[in-house]
């Protein structure tokens, strides 16, 4: 027996084995084994179908790819976030709720995986101190326009006389001029 005829053989019966076995006809499945240790039992109903495939989609959408950092992970090519849909997509099927999946990733990833960082900790003044900023500034523009509204002079009353609004030194030189 020569060498390729017997990769030949070892080729075709490895085939045979895969596809006897249904390896290739079915869609790997992502388990998600720590589920109930993070978040407890499911809290929904189950879902299949187009359902399940909607409602994952929308939860991709609130989780942060932790790859490409500026995109959800179901915008993202990533295979790190393609791996992620899939943890969603098997706890979406087992019935966990949003909030609970949200909880999952978190506590798997930290607060950095939501989209939408809670209001609580660093993440509430990177919410609050623009907002109180705006309102410093704000209060700054009031008492400086406050101040120079006071030290402002009083206007001067209007000039009786073209003499009056004449510059003093030009006024001097024309008395010097006329006197002969």
């Amino acid at each position: 027996m020569t060498r390729s005829s017997a990769a030949g053989i070892a080729t075709a019966t490895l085939l045979a084995i895969v596809i006897g076995t249904g390896a290739l006809a079915q869609p790997a499945q992502v388990h998600v084994p720590d589920a109930e240790q993070f978040v407890g039992l499911p809290k929904g109903t189950p879902i299949a179908g187009d359902a399940l495939e909607h409602r994952a989609q929308e939860i991709s959408a609130l989780l942060r790819c932790p790859v490409c950092q500026g995109l959800s992970i179901a915008d993202s090519p990533s295979e790190m976030a393609i791996n992620m849909k899939g943890q969603v997509r098997e706890l979406v099927a087992r019935g966990y709720t949003e909030p609970q999946i949200l909880q999952y990733f978190e506590r798997s990833y930290g607060q950095f995986v939501l989209l939408k960082p809670k209001l609580q900790g660093v993440g509430a003044l990177v919410w609050i101190f623009p907002i109180l900023a705006l309102v410093l500034g704000l209060i700054v523009i009031i008492m400086k326009a406050r101040r120079l509204e006071r030290a402002r002079p009083a206007a001067a009353p209007a000039p009786e006389s073209e003499a009056e609004t004449e510059d003093p030194y030009l006024a001097r030189v024309r008395k010097l001029v006329e006197k002969p």
